[in-house]
C-alpha cells in the first residue's frame, strides 16, 4: 500500500508547477484526474517533439495521470467537473487569478460544499497584491525574485537552466497538500491554501536575502564561484574535462595544499592561509590551483581529491548524467508507457513506503469515457456530451 492509495486528486493544471505537484501525489499512490480543455490540452503538450514527438515537459510532469478532456465553458462540462469533485480529495488548479471562480469553483464555494476537500490554488505572484494579475513565466519569477541578479558572471546575468520558480512552487504545493490531508484526517476538515511561484522562489533566495537586508549589499555574479568562500569553482584538466571544488574551511585547505597541490608553503602564507584571505585574494588562489589541476587528467585529479578528503565533481553535461554510475547504481531507470511508445523514465526521488508506480503517459481525452462511466453516466449521455463539444 502506497500513502495515498484510495485517494483522488483532480488538477486543472498546465505547464510544470501544478503538474508537478500533481505527479508527485500520483507518485504517492493517488489517482490523479488531470482535466483540459478538448482544444489541445495542456499546452505543455506542445513545447516540442523531443520524446518520440511528445513533448519532454509533457512526458516529465504527466505519468500516471488519467486525461478527461472537458469544455469547462460549457454548463455541461462544469456538471461533470462537480460530479468528480464531490467524490475527490484534493482539488488542485494553477488556471490564471479568478478563473476557477469565475466557472463556479472557488475556494469558498468548494471547501462549504464539501468540507473535506482540500484545495490548492497555485498562481505566479497570488490573488491579492499589486502583481495579482501578471504574467508570471518562469523567467520572469526568477528576475522578479532577484535569482537572476545573483546567476551568471559578473558581466552576464542569467537565469537558472530549469524552471525553478515552477518546481518549487510545485513542491511547496505537493507538501503542504500532504500537510492539509493530516490535518484532515487529525481534525476532521478540509482546507484550501495559495502556492504562488514568487513566494516560493523567496523562500529560496534565503541567504542573499538575509545577508543584504542585514549589509544594504547586493551579492555579487560570481558564475560557478561563491561569493564568500574561495576556492570553490570549475577548474580545466589536461583532458578537456572540468574539475570542480570547493574548500569549506581552513583545515580543508591545509590537505589541499599539502596532498594536492604539493604546496606546503601555502599553509601559513598570509595570503592563503584563512578563507577571507583567499576570497580577498581569489585570482591568485585560482591560479594556483588551475595550474595544478590543468596538470592533471579529470580521473586523476578526482582520485588526488578523494585520497584527500576533499569536495569535487565532475562538471557533466546532460549527456554524462544519463549514464551516471550513481544512477545506474541505484537503480534509478524505469520504463514508461507513453501514446508514442515505451521511454526511459527516472523513478521518483523518494519512495518512503515502498517503489512508486510509473504509470502511463496519457493521451489528451484518453480516459474521458471510462470516467465519465465511472461517474454513473450513460452511453447515451456521454455521446450527448460529446455531440455537444462538453467532453472529447
Amino acid at each position: 500500500m502506497l500513502p495515498l492509495d484510495g485517494m483522488l486528486v483532480v488538477s486543472i493544471d498546465q505547464a510544470v508547477a501544478a503538474p508537478l505537484a500533481a505527479r508527485h501525489l500520483a507518485d504517492l499512490g493517488a489517482r490523479v484526474v488531470k482535466v483540459e480543455r478538448p482544444d489541445g490540452g495542456d499546452f505543455a503538450r506542445g513545447f516540442d517533439t523531443a520524446v518520440n514527438g511528445l513533448a519532454s515537459h509533457f512526458v516529465w510532469l504527466n505519468r500516471g495521470k488519467e486525461s478527461i478532456a472537458l469544455d469547462l465553458k460549457s454548463a455541461d462540462g462544469r456538471d461533470v467537473l462537480r460530479d468528480l469533485l464531490a467524490r475527490t480529495d484534493v482539488f488542485l488548479h494553477n488556471l490564471g487569478p479568478g478563473a476557477v471562480e469565475r466557472l463556479g469553483f472557488g475556494a469558498d464555494v468548494l471547501t462549504a460544499r464539501h468540507p473535506r476537500l482540500v484545495v490548492a490554488t497555485m498562481s505566479g505572484y497570488g490573488s491579492t497584491g499589486p502583481y495579482r494579475d501578471k504574467r508570471a513565466y518562469d523567467l520572469l519569477v526568477q528576475s522578479e525574485a532577484a535569482l537572476v541578479s545573483v546567476t551568471g558572471t559578473p558581466d552576464h546575468p542569467a537565469k537558472a537552466g530549469i524552471p525553478v520558480a515552477d518546481i518549487a512552487a510545485g513542491m511547496y504545493a505537493a507538501a503542504n497538500i500532504l500537510g492539509a490531508l493530516i490535518h484532515r484526517e487529525r481534525f476532521g476538515t478540509g482546507c484550501a491554501f495559495e502556492v504562488t511561484m514568487f513566494d516560493a522562489l523567496v523562500e529560496w533566495m534565503g541567504h542573499p536575502v538575509y545577508a543584504t537586508d542585514h549589509t544594504g549589499t547586493n551579492p555579487p555574479r560570481v558564475g560557478l564561484s561563491h561569493p564568500v568562500i574561495s576556492p570553490y569553482d570549475a577548474y580545466p584538466t589536461a583532458d578537456g574535462h572540468e574539475i570542480v571544488l570547493g574548500i569549506q574551511n581552513d583545515r580543508e585547505w591545509i590537505r589541499l595544499a599539502v596532498d594536492v597541490l604539493h604546496r606546503p608553503d601555502l599553509v601559513d602564507d598570509p595570503d592563503y592561509a584563512t578563507n577571507v584571505a583567499r576570497v580577498r585574494n581569489r585570482e591568485q588562489v585560482d591560479a594556483v590551483v588551475g595550474a595544478a589541476m590543468s596538470a592533471l587528467t579529470v580521473d586523476a585529479a578526482i582520485e588526488a581529491l578523494d585520497a584527500a578528503h576533499i569536495a569535487n565533481a565532475r562538471l557533466n553535461t546532460v549527456a554524462d548524467l544519463l549514464d551516471h554510475p550513481q544512477l545506474a547504481a541505484r537503480d534509478r531507470w524505469r520504463t514508461v508507457a507513453t501514446p508514442a511508445g515505451a521511454v526511459r523514465g527516472l523513478r521518483s526521488a523518494v519512495e518512503p513506503v515502498g517503489e512508486a508506480p510509473m504509470g502511463p503517459v496519457p493521451a489528451l481525452g484518453e480516459h474521458t469515457d471510462p470516467i465519465l462511466r465511472w461517474l454513473g453516466r450513460s452511453s447515451g449521455d456521454i455521446e450527448r456530451l460529446r455531440e455537444a463539444g462538453a467532453v472529447a
